[in-house]
């Protein structure tokens, strides 16, 4: 075995044997070379030795391969990464656009759906009525003729018992008669009616002249259950009253208006498939060709309110006729939120459906115009406001209008929330600011 031996070679161990270790360590450094010589090979010491300095120059200069095969092999799976991004890309691209469609497709049928849930409440109302009686059925019993058909719109006019005079002074002018009534349903698709409840005293005087009425003139919308009128007994009739449900017994009062117009629409989307339903005062002159123009240009617009659309304080003083008790709500501002004035106003299907189907949960404010608007603030509505619907009589902007042959659609006096004195004065505004008892029959739509 051959190994190294650390000595200092000053030490005085070394100087004092040094002449023997001369000749012993010559020996051995001889015998040690000979072992290593004989057991290893010089030619593999060398190769390692290369082989480590070769490795040392590479890790400096790392070997570059310029073989063509592997440029081209190379070349290739580069293009096939290309490929597969391209594809990828592509891919990418086709789901996003099939995720469009397929949004596009699910918003159209939610659309749908949600339509024909109108419809199937709307229908579901219809048949309850029918079975337990309804408002939609006239005091002769026989439902209307155009209520199987699609029909343009209706209007309501809404008419207190007493107010025959006022009656009167609307068939007199611009409200058709008889058969031109009936004729304007049928050829326009158009429907009018008289909007009455029943007073508080069912088959009082005040009903047996509605009725009599109704026998003349064949105009008139009850919100009355038509079982409920019929049988000579009191107490019979008192009974079928609890069958009906409350809203289709309408009792008649100046603090019910926002009753009755909710009422008024649930029975008429129930009664007609209209593209529109309209509300009218029964002293406030219309020009219906006008009207019929200004609906037409929204008939394929959905969630429409037409009016003539205002704002204003809120009353809260007690003894004043526009008084609002929970005027407290509009909060420190203290006005109304914009919404049609109650003389005219006009809505689509759609809004009519929603009052129907929610009218057990729809607040009423004491104003039925500040009710209807408050129904609507919180859904996706198209507010339309139409000043024509709006104009003076005093002073008369209507008839400047009418002479310019720019006829309005409805007139009326802000001052007296309709025409003033309108029973002697509805002839004169029908005169002046009237478009012509043929406009509404050359008027296409």
């Amino acid at each position: 075995m051959c190994f190294l031996l650390d000595i200092d070679p000053n030490s005085p161990v070394v100087e004092l044997y040094k002449p023997v270790l001369s000749p012993i360590s010559l020996s051995f450094t001889k015998w040690c070379m000979a072992f290593v010589y004989r057991f290893w090979d010089p030619v593999e010491v060398e190769e390692e030795a290369s082989s480590a300095q070769k490795h040392r120059r590479n890790e400096v200069h790392p070997m570059v391969i310029c073989d063509k095969d592997v440029s081209v092999r190379t070349g290739n799976i580069l293009s096939r990464v290309s490929q597969t991004r391209d594809v990828i890309k592509m891919s990418k691209m086709h789901l996003e656009l099939k995720a469009v469609r397929i949004i596009h497709t699910f918003s159209t049928l939610d659309k749908t759906i949600s339509s024909l849930e109108r419809q199937l409440a709307a229908a579901r109302a219809a048949k309850a009525d029918t079975e337990e009686g309804s408002p939609m059925v006239t005091k002769s019993g026989t439902k209307d003729l155009n209520e199987s058909r699609r029909v343009f719109f209706v209007m309501g006019i809404i008419t207190a018992l007493r107010n025959r005079k006022r009656r009167n002074s609307i068939r007199e002018t611009w409200m058709p008669q008889g058969e031109e009534l009936k004729r304007l349903e049928k050829e326009k698709g158009i429907i009018i009616r008289f909007v009455i409840g029943h007073s508080s005293t069912p088959g009082g005087a005040l009903d047996l002249a509605i009725n009599a009425e109704e026998e003349q003139h064949k105009d008139f919308l009850h919100l009355v259950c038509s079982h409920f009128q019929s049988g000579p007994d009191l107490e019979i009739q008192n009974l079928r009253r609890i069958e009906c449900f409350v809203w289709q017994n309408h009792i008649e009062g100046y603090h019910e208006l926002s009753t009755k117009t909710q009422v008024y629409f649930s029975a008429v989307v129930a009664k007609w498939d209209a593209d529109f339903y309209l509300k009218v005062d029964d002293d406030v002159h219309v020009n219906l060709g006008v009207v019929s123009s200004t609906l037409a240009r929204h008939r394929h617009e959905p969630h429409v309110y037409i009016g003539c659309m205002k704002s204003g304080p809120v009353v809260a003083q007690k003894g004043i006729k526009y008084r609002e008790p929970e005027y407290w709500k509009f909060g420190e501002g203290n006005k109304y939120f914009r919404h049609a004035t109650g003389q005219i106003y006009a809505i689509s299907k759609d809004l009519a459906t929603y009052i129907l189907v929610n009218r057990h949960i729809l607040h009423r404010y004491a104003n039925e115009d500040v009710s209807l608007g408050s129904w609507f603030i919180g859904l996706d509505v198209e507010h339309i406001n139409d000043r024509s619907l709006c104009c003076g009589t005093t002073p008369p902007d209507c008839e400047w209008k009418a002479k310019s042959g720019n006829h309005c659609g409805a007139s009326f006096d802000w001052s007296c929330s309709g025409i003033c004195k309108s029973l002697v004065r509805m002839k004169e505004v029908h005169q002046r600011c009237g478009e012509g008892d043929q406009a509404i029959w050359d008027t296409s739509f």
